[in-house]
């Protein structure tokens, strides 16, 4: 996840650049069950409205969580399918709530309404996403459901008017880039609390859908007006989150952004985004599907590392016996290609390696989503006096 907003407050009230300290375990995004009501154009884990034989029970997720904590494992993202159409869902949220992690319930929204917001409320997350995909008839659309819209919408009010952190989640694809003003728009006339902008991944439905990805001077627009607009709210102190995932060239997009507007500031930012390094699926980003397999995030899910029901997560995550887990903690990652040749590499990472494999079979080949041009990520000549990072001083 890329924090445009973290970045924006440090061109209006800079912070001192201090040591980058990794999380003790990484972040968990749990997809607790496969079920969903929905069967959305850019799924990942190809849902459907049916029961999925197999799934972790409740004692099975409970002594996984205990694992979990253990290990260091700050946050659980709650997710699905659906995960409200899990009969337990509010049992294993107030438990996690209970063990100290950070809580995150994942959701289309429409299953949010009068008859459990107060249980939503009372579990006390510590963030609720929904996933609005445009207008009313475009979100019905990609959801292949009449009324989704109004629904998702119901459930964001119904969070927002309980003062649950609610978030909209807003997968961009070529079909829908053109209604993201309206989305931001809808943001704060809403009053949402953050925006999260998905870039479309290769995973699932979305690999399916990958012809209409978004082409890349259309990312580079949108990210403009993220940008823009985050820097707007943070100069008048709003209390306001923008942020994007899938896509870590946004990092190095931002520093010529910065560059462009704020030359003199482009040094700090650098060095904060540095600080985060780009993509760590696989490292600080984990998955647990609904069957207990660990994958290196949501976006894996052809490829296993384990099963917690045969080892713990903790075995599993440090194991690097396993060519792409030893791939993806490698320091630093080693990327053919432009990627690997990329000014940048140490902001970047390397980007997201499962696009690569779907479309390459290599996961160590070039993302084919980087939206940067040759041009502005060429290594560096001896000869030039540059601001700009070092290559590869840090990946992770």
């Amino acid at each position: 996840m890329f924090r445009i907003s973290q970045y924006m407050q440090e061109l209006v009230n800079p912070t001192p650049v201090v040591e980058r300290r990794s999380p003790p375990g990484p972040v968990v995004i749990w997809n607790l069950i496969r079920r969903c009501n929905l069967t959305c154009k850019h799924c990942y884990s190809i849902s459907a409205d049916i029961d999925f034989k197999g799934e972790l029970n409740t004692e099975e997720v409970f002594t996984v969580m205990d694992d979990l904590k253990t290990f260091g494992v700050p946050v659980l993202i709650l997710s699905g399918g659906e995960p409200l159409l899990r009969p337990d869902i509010f049992d294993i949220s107030r438990r996690a709530k209970d063990m100290g992690f950070y809580v995150g319930l994942s959701s289309n929204g429409t299953l949010i309404d009068a008859g459990n917001i107060e249980a939503i409320a009372d579990v006390g997350y510590d963030y609720v996403g929904i996933s609005i995909d445009g207008n009313k008839k475009t979100h019905d659309l990609f959801r292949r459901k009449d009324g989704a819209f109004d629904a998702s919408m119901a459930g964001i009010r119904l969070c927002r008017d309980r003062d649950i952190k609610v978030g909209l989640r807003f997968t961009m694809t070529e079909d829908n880039a053109d209604e993201l003003p309206d989305m931001l728009q809808l943001m704060t006339d809403e009053g949402v609390n953050k925006f999260y902008l998905s870039h479309l991944n290769y995973a699932g439905r979305g690999n399916r859908n990958r012809d209409s990805d978004v082409q890349l001077n259309i990312t580079r627009h949108a990210m403009d007006l993220l940008f823009e607009t985050a820097l707007l709210h943070a100069q008048r102190g709003d209390d306001l989150e923008f942020v994007t995932g899938n896509n870590d060239a946004d990092g190095v997009y931002l520093l010529q952004w910065v560059m462009q507007h704020y030359p003199e500031k482009a040094d700090h930012i650098a060095a904060k985004l540095r600080q985060w390094g780009g993509n760590s699926s696989g490292v600080n980003i984990a998955n647990i599907d609904n069957l207990g397999e660990v994958h290196p995030d949501t976006f894996w899910w052809h490829y296993d590392l384990g099963n917690v029901r045969q080892r713990p997560f903790s075995e599993i995550w440090m194991d690097t016996s396993d060519p792409i887990m030893k791939g993806l903690k490698a320091v630093p990652r080693l990327i053919k290609g432009r990627c690997g040749e990329c000014r940048y590499f140490d902001i970047c990472g390397g980007n997201t390696r499962v696009r690569a494999m779907q479309l390459t079979g290599d996961p160590w080949a070039e993302d084919p989503a980087c939206y940067l041009t040759d041009e502005e990520i060429r290594p560096i000549n001896r000869a030039e006096v540059s601001d700009v990072p070092q290559h590869r001083t840090s990946v992770l």
